[in-house]
């Protein structure tokens, strides 16, 4: 990798990760739970930036929340890392797969977010289940009263994501394209 190539890896991942940071700290409760677009941001720095940038930035930006204001200790922040970082990761994976696709395609785009945004999805209600009967100590019929409690927040933050994250790829990569940021076709 040439040394350019590894300087756009931290400096989009870095403006990404605090992108990410910011749009978390914008919620409103619903449901027992937390409404935001962090989750949209995760996905978009995938499908911009393909997989190590966008897996980077989600789950730097997202541990960085849960340290500095979302009041969670270090070991939710290193889950959070791996698990919003897997949904960054796997979107970019899946837009920019092959030698012929860089996150244009917006078929492929919905699809990556909506992979990405499941994938999150399924991995904090693992989270949720370890911590809640083998971490607290929570019986198994608790422990799935919290994982449901949990869901439907959870589901609607996918959802959002999944609406949000392909549009604003769409209408930002053609000013990146123009302005030499990344490789693609400009939008006329």
């Amino acid at each position: 990798m040439k040394r350019n190539e590894k300087l756009k890896i931290v400096v989009f991942s870095g403006v990404m990760a605090a992108i990410v940071w910011a749009v978390t700290l914008l919620k409103f409760p619903l449901l027992g739970s937390n409404v935001h677009f962090g989750n949209a941001m995760c996905l978009l720095g995938g499908l911009l930036f393909g997989p190590v940038t966008g897996g980077l930035a989600a789950g730097i930006g997202s541990m960085l929340y849960d340290l500095v204001s979302g009041g969670y200790g270090i070991d939710e922040a290193i889950i959070t890392l791996i698990c919003k970082g897997a949904m960054g990761a796997l979107a970019g994976m899946i837009a920019h797969w092959g030698a012929r696709h860089n996150g244009e395609g917006h078929v492929r785009n919905i699809i990556a977010s909506a992979v990405g945004a499941l994938s999150y999805v399924g991995l904090y209600m693992l989270k949720t289940l370890v911590y809640q009967h083998f971490v607290y100590g929570l019986p198994w019929d608790g422990t799935f009263v919290a994982m449901g409690m949990r869901l439907p927040a959870s589901l609607i933050n996918a959802t959002v994501a999944v609406i949000a994250a392909p549009m604003l790829a769409a209408a930002i990569r053609p000013s990146l394209v123009r302005a030499g940021v990344m490789k693609g076709k400009a939008a006329e």
